[in-house]
């Protein structure tokens, strides 16, 4: 494979550090990213102690001088960047009559503004390289909806259509655009903490699921690893659900 550079956002731990880990093991060089690049250290150093190369990014990604800070670090060490996958994300439960702007904002903020400004710092090296592959996670709840989540939920949606857009208007470029909505995915900070809000009892899940397994961070980990290699270059402007069959399409 042409040796190439990744960023990886909200790296530190859960899906966004199974994603970068994943991509180092598939040879790319990987720029670990969060709000504190300390809190990447973890990432970074499984990542070198499996042999692969990494660097830990602390950015704000709604801040556009912080992630253009950010990538000019990635680049120094490792060169363009031509591989993104936009974790980075946060959640809400709020009853929808008590969710108040402020906190709309602020999700918007980060799940979609933020993706927003990630994708545009990072394309010129895509658009340069005539390559580039982007992977958005975004939520299975953006297809179902859920309880007390509308503005998560709405987030996520734009997620989604911001993709479809992007591929479309990206491909004649060389640049693939997919989305990966995980479902029941325990291990990360948001599936904590749903399990800790709604007490769903581990066996109620799983007869949810087809497959009667939790999902794990690996298992997005690896579908991104297919989006973002050459075998995908067909593969673009699609929702690639990773949720042991919680939704069906």
């Amino acid at each position: 494979m042409t040796p190439r550079t990744a960023l990886v956002t909200g790296a530190a731990a859960g899906i966004g550090a199974a994603c970068a880990k994943r991509l180092a093991a598939d040879g790319m060089a990987v720029g670990v990213l969060d709000l504190d690049a300390g809190r990447c250290a973890g990432t970074v150093q499984a990542i070198r102690d499996a042999g692969g190369e990494a660097i830990a990014l602390g950015a704000d990604i709604a801040e556009r001088a912080q992630v253009q800070q950010a990538l000019g670090e990635l680049r120094a060490a490792f060169g363009p960047v031509t591989v993104l996958v936009n974790n980075a994300g946060v959640t809400d439960f709020v009853p929808f009559e008590e969710i108040r702007e402020e906190r709309w904002t602020f999700v918007f903020r980060v799940n979609v503004l933020g993706m927003f400004i990630v994708t545009q710092e990072v394309l010129p090296d895509m658009k340069a390289a005539h390559w580039g592959r982007i992977v958005n996670i975004s939520s299975s709840s953006a297809q179902t909806g859920a309880i007390n989540m509308a503005t998560y939920s709405a987030s996520k949606g734009a997620v989604v259509t911001f993709t479809r857009s992007l591929a479309q208007e990206l491909g004649p470029l060389g640049i693939t655009v997919n989305n990966i909505p995980p479902g029941s995915v325990m291990g990360t900070i948001m599936s904590e903490a749903n399990r800790d809000r709604f007490q769903i009892p581990t066996e109620v899940l799983l007869s949810t699921l087809p497959v009667r397994r939790l999902g794990e961070a690996n298992d997005i980990a690896n579908a991104a690893s297919f989006l973002c290699g050459e075998a995908a270059s067909y593969v673009t402007g699609q929702t690639i659900g990773v949720n042991g069959g919680r939704v069906v399409s």
